[in-house]
């Protein structure tokens, strides 16, 4: 067994949720618990103590997550982990977006990307904007999650605001075969086979599993289809261990997002526009590696590959104009019928396709010393890593022209698209190639990315209640983007070649300090600094004379900085009583050069990437769990205040105060970031009711947030100046706060057959998730061709439950099969 995992201790030093997710109660004859341990860098390598760590760590293990069964960890997350919210902006629940202390990991382009997240110490982060997607995690295959907060550098670029590590499952840890099945709302069934096992004699494990979901959603429109499979083989000596992962998905995902409020009003599965699709079809391979020199000396490393392919179609309003006698560029079937100088007003739809690959490789390795440093308990860790991607990407459009458009001549149209073909009575475009007037392709870009770092960090016992950490990481980060569509800036009249070259360099330090007066008490400080390279798109997309449109019309490349985050944090945690654990924590994080997407200008919906000047985000975290008998319960609270440090401009003409400005307005100092709820509370109870059935509970309550495009907080539905909601949206610009209660419950009949229901909203709770200020072309009674300002909103689920059963078979257990890591 690892030669720091097991240790005789009186109490057990976790965090609140280690309590709840982790602990796990040794033979009481021998008095002895597992300590829990922490790796300070990605790859697994000894671990230090919890006690020893300057920072609250949220851990969960399988049993954890099964209890509480979901599409992905973003479930278990958002209804356990403190400090964290989910939303599934994309309106897919496989691609939502985790935000935990106002720092997010999406599965969206162009939202402002702060968590880093590994896989079996592999950066899964895609380099195409930084992006996680989640839909290519299967949760089946997760053995142990950690969430790390903070701008702990050691653990890469992009972490900002922290850090999500998870480790696979084994076939040493979950010998023999499962089979289950899941039904319920929404037409949701899901399959899952798996099989793990050991060799005879000790060496070599393996585990193979394939999990597929369907479901029509929720609401209309909706499917999903998800296939995951995940393998993994690994051999060891006593020395020496070798694990070879592979996880591959090929999900279609529909996600029907944001919908003007007044016609979610009496139907709240309406969507706005069609199709919002997404096919992810990814392959993942590592292979990790450790070697003992010595008993206090661990080499360890892993070398990686990761092909990812996505294409999106994305169905969407069409404004645009040209003038008399000219045809729009790349449709000879429109052509202005006006005089010369005169404009013609198009109306239509539009289906804009991207296909992005993502090729990386990369290596990283590092040495650990367990060893006294004058007489003191030390451990020193350093290593380095490089990773290299080669993305290409490419964007064309599709446009549909209505008959509403003024003074069109569509004669070289094959099928004249009228406004019963454009658009059906669902109100959203039908964008399936009826009608079409050509396609054009709009964005060509190939990208590579360069990044190597540097690492090292140091954990010195000053004595048996003090420990100070200290550690650093330097990175270099080169993007190389060749336009080719149009070629390099070098060609004449070429202002928007996304042609450009950037390196980034920086190294950033971290140090805490621990002390632990008793077992049953540990108080913590620390300081850190991290830094996010820009990414591709990004620096594709940072010219406000040349704006494009998400997922990326890229144009011309002004440099931007890169971000760096630096946070101060203060906490505790510790024991109330023999079965109450408690947390406490404080934090005050600053991003310096932060970069987000703003609007361009107020008709196209057109923006760019730029560098903002600073952002806060700053907090409280409270927690407590234990167990009374055959009750488990814990509670948790969260206070986030994420606000703009500095002045920053930003431009939407739905805002009733850009009206007057031409769309543009100011969020000052101390205004709140939107999607960001302040307050959150967290509360979760099981009980045993016989040694066979368990019941539990989630409450989860949110506060109020601003919608998009109120960044000053500042919107008002009535203003004067909103001429009737024709000048600027009449929705309000903040959503409201909400509580959801859900349950779940699992029954173990024996002999391998286990039961297990969840129920969520059981209280069929009406809210929604997010909102933006934007613009639609349908008006209030639902017609097509008059474009109003509206507040879009994206419903939360309604009631919903599933049923499930599984049956394990399980092998006799060998002493052969134990885990020498």
């Amino acid at each position: 067994m690892n030669k720091t995992t097991v240790k005789p201790l009186l109490l057990a030093i976790v965090s609140a949720y280690a309590a709840q997710t982790a602990i796990v109660k040794a033979d009481e004859s021998l008095n002895l618990q597992k300590v829990e341990v922490f790796s300070t860098t990605p790859l697994k390598g000894i671990g230090l103590p919890l006690h020893k760590v300057p920072a609250n760590i949220q851990m969960a293990n399988p049993a954890a997550i099964n209890n509480q069964t979901g599409v992905s960890i973003a479930d278990y997350m958002n209804n356990n982990m403190q400090g964290v919210t989910v939303t599934e902006l994309g309106g897919n629940p496989w691609q939502p977006e985790i935000n935990f202390r106002g720092y997010s990991a999406s599965s969206l382009l162009g939202n402002p990307q702060g968590l880093s997240t590994y896989i079996d110490g592999v950066r899964i982060n895609e380099p195409f904007g930084d992006v996680t997607s989640w839909d290519k995690i299967p949760s089946f295959a997760i053995g142990d999650m950690q969430l790390i907060p903070g701008s702990n550098p050691l653990y890469g670029l992009n972490t900002l605001g922290g850090a999500i590590a998870i480790q696979t499952k084994s076939g040493r840890n979950n010998q023999g075969a499962a089979l289950e099945y899941e039904a319920g709302s929404w037409g949701r069934q899901r399959a899952l086979a798996e099989y793990g096992g050991v060799s005879q004699d000790g060496s070599v494990d393996y585990m193979i599993g394939f999990q597929h979901t369907t479901e029509d959603g929720w609401r209309k429109y909706s499917p999903s289809h998800v296939n995951q499979l995940f393998a993994k083989t690994g051999w060891q000596s006593e020395t020496t261990k070798l694990d070879l992962t592979y996880i591959g998905a090929d999900n279609k995902l529909i996600g029907n997002g944001l919908t003007p409020e007044y016609l979610l009003s009496g139907d709240r599965d309406q969507i706005h526009t069609r199709p919002d699709a997404t096919n992810n079809y990814s392959h993942f391979l590592a292979l990790n590696a450790s070697h003992w020199l010595s008993n206090d000396t661990l080499l360890s490393g892993n070398v990686y590959y990761k092909k990812s392919n996505r294409r999106t179609k994305n169905g969407d309003g069409y404004e645009g104009e040209i003038e008399g006698g000219d045809t729009l560029e790349g449709y000879p079937g429109i052509t202005c019928n006006a005089a010369p100088g005169a404009e013609c007003e198009l109306i239509g739809s539009v289906l804009n396709n991207t296909h992005t690959s993502q090729n990386t490789y990369g290596a990283t390795g590092q040495a650990t010393f367990n060893q006294d440093f004058m007489g003191k308990e030390n451990q020193f860790v350093v290593g380095a890593g490089y990773d290299y991607s080669l993305i290409r990407f490419r964007q064309s459009e599709q446009i549909n022209v209505s008959d509403d458009s003024e003074s069109i001549v569509n004669g070289d149209i094959t099928g004249t698209p009228g406004s019963s073909d454009v658009f059906d009575p669902t109100r959203a475009p039908i964008l399936d190639g009826a009608g079409a007037l050509g396609q054009r392709q709009t964005v060509g870009l190939t990208g590579k990315q360069y990044t190597a770092r540097l690492f090292a960090t140091d954990t010195l016992s000053l004595n048996e209640f003090w420990h100070l950490n200290a550690g650093a990481s330097w990175n270099f980060t080169r993007i190389d983007n060749t336009d080719t569509l149009r070629g390099p800036a070098s060609a004449a009249n070429n202002f928007n070649s996304l042609t450009a070259k950037d390196s980034y360099t920086r190294l950033n330090p971290t140090v805490g300090l621990t002390y632990t007066p008793t077992k049953a008490l540990t108080v913590y400080t620390s300081y850190s600094e991290s830094s996010r390279a820009p990414t591709a798109i990004e620096v594709g997309c940072s010219n406000p004379a040349s704006p494009c449109l998400l997922p990326a019309a890229l144009a011309d490349d002004p440099p931007l900085n890169q971000v760096v985050a630096k946070t101060y944090e203060f906490g505790g945690r510790g024991q109330l009583t023999d079965n109450v654990f408690w947390n406490a924590g404080v934090y005050h994080a600053i991003n310096h050069d932060d970069i987000q997407f703003t609007a361009a200008n107020t008709q196209t919906g057109a923006g760019y990437f730029k560098n903002v000047g600073r952002t806060k985000r700053q907090g409280v975290d409270l927690g407590v769990n234990g167990f009374i008998e055959k009750f488990k319960w814990s509670a948790s609270y969260s206070f986030v205040d994420a606000t703009y440090d500095t002045d920053v401009e930003f431009v939407n003409g739905s805002n009733s105060t850009g009206v007057t400005t031409d769309g543009v307005y100011t969020a000052r100092s101390g205004d709140r970031i939107p999607a960001i709820p302040q307050h959150q509370l967290k509360l979760r109870g099981q009980y045993a009711v016989t040694p066979s059935w368990n019941i539990g509970t989630n409450i989860i309550g949110y506060s109020n947030q601003y919608v998009l495009g109120n960044e000053n907080n500042s919107h008002q539905t009535n203003a004067a100046d909103c001429n009737g909601g024709d000048d600027c949206a009449t929705g309000r610009g903040k959503i409201g706060g909400y509580f959801i209660v859900n349950l779940d419950s699992q029954y173990n009949f024996g002999n391998g057959w286990k039961l297990f229901a969840k129920a969520n909203n059981i209280f069929d709770k009406e809210y929604n998730i997010a909102g933006r200020l934007a613009e639609s072309l349908f008006d209030a009674s639902g017609n097509f061709g008059e474009e109003s300002k509206v507040l879009s909103l994206l419903p939360g689920a309604p009631r919903a439950g599933w049923i499930g059963l599984r049956y394990e078979f399980k092998p006799k257990q060998s002493l052969a099969s134990y885990d020498k890591d």
